[in-house]
């Protein structure tokens, strides 16, 4: 990918956004109104070394949440992770009335906590941007709360417990963070379960189409690239709507598809292991008894039986 900026410091994103410098060389809380873009920064592809949860309002345009566009008028909050790939676009003028926060962590700063090995557990940091997080007023105020405890801390006299608590604070708010993303699956249930059909309209033709050996099983990302959707977001939608996340869907289809060749065909187990993608009979055969609990040739015999 080709014109990429990359920002390392939380004191070079500071300089190039026109504000002061940061009061912490590895966290800050800016506010998003002191935050200006240019036309040449809104043109750019970019990447942080750092991580930012930022909460906007209000911006003046509108952003593409799934295949829906929603306008700026509701918090809408979005999570980047280091090294993460993302570019800025805005329809209309910057709105006066914007507002929101922040937050910048460096990865340095949760170095050698129990966070900086958790934080790979809140898979929204691996959401696109197109998939932000819409907050209610009061589920905003909450962590509008949470960032001035943050923002708080961090202005005060520097002690050996201030670390500490900002982690603290920061690991509840990606919880509630994470509560709220829940929330959003099951209220915009519409959306998810559209999502969900198309999905299987996928794996219906993909499995009907039965040219594994060319093409090999379908994977998370393919399925995520035609939904367009990233892998993480639709994973955790699946798991939220039908318990199953996007992986377990596939070998679900799998095992259907097997059970289905193994009762009306009279092929042999090796033939169906390779027609279904399989290098190997005996790696089928293990597949398919750990999702069954019994062995191909075990459920043919019992289905004959029945």
């Amino acid at each position: 990918m080709t014109n990429i900026q990359r920002i390392k410091t939380i004191t070079e994103f500071h300089r190039a956004r026109g504000l002061t410098p940061p009061e912490h060389p590895l966290i800050s809380v800016v506010n998003y109104a002191d935050v200006h873009l240019t036309a040449t920064q809104l043109n750019k592809n970019w990447v942080f070394d750092f991580y930012l949860i930022a909460l906007k309002r209000n911006m003046g345009g509108k952003i593409k949440y799934g295949q829906q566009a929603y306008d700026f008028d509701e918090g809408i909050l979005f999570f980047i992770a280091p090294g993460q790939v993302f570019s800025l676009t805005r329809e209309g003028e910057e709105s006066p009335e914007r507002s929101g926060w922040m937050l910048l962590v460096h990865p340095d700063f949760i170095w050698n906590t129990a966070l900086s090995k958790t934080i790979k557990n809140f898979e929204f940091f691996g959401y696109t941007i197109h998939e932000a997080l819409f907050v209610s007023k009061k589920e905003e105020q909450l962590l509008g709360r949470i960032i001035q405890d943050i923002r708080q801390e961090y202005q005060a006299n520097i002690d050996k417990y201030s670390q500490h608590i900002i982690i603290s604070q920061i690991e509840t708010l990606l919880i509630y963070s994470e509560r709220f993303y829940n929330r959003q699956f099951l209220t915009r249930k519409k959306a998810g379960h559209q999502l969900l059909e198309k999905m299987e309209e996928l794996l219906n033709r993909y499995f009907n189409e039965g040219d594994f050996i060319k093409n090999g099983l379908p994977t998370v990302t393919h399925l995520a690239e035609q939904l367009q959707v990233s892998p993480k977001y639709l994973s955790s939608l699946l798991k939220v709507l039908t318990g199953l996340n996007a992986q377990q869907h596939i070998h679900e289809k799998l095992i259907e598809k097997a059970k289905e060749r193994l009762s009306t065909t009279g092929l042999s187990v090796s033939e169906i292991a390779y027609e279904l993608g399989f290098e190997h009979p005996q790696s089928f055969s293990k597949f398919f008894k750990l999702k069954t609990h019994v062995s191909p040739l075990a459920f043919r015999r019992s289905f004959q039986g029945s």
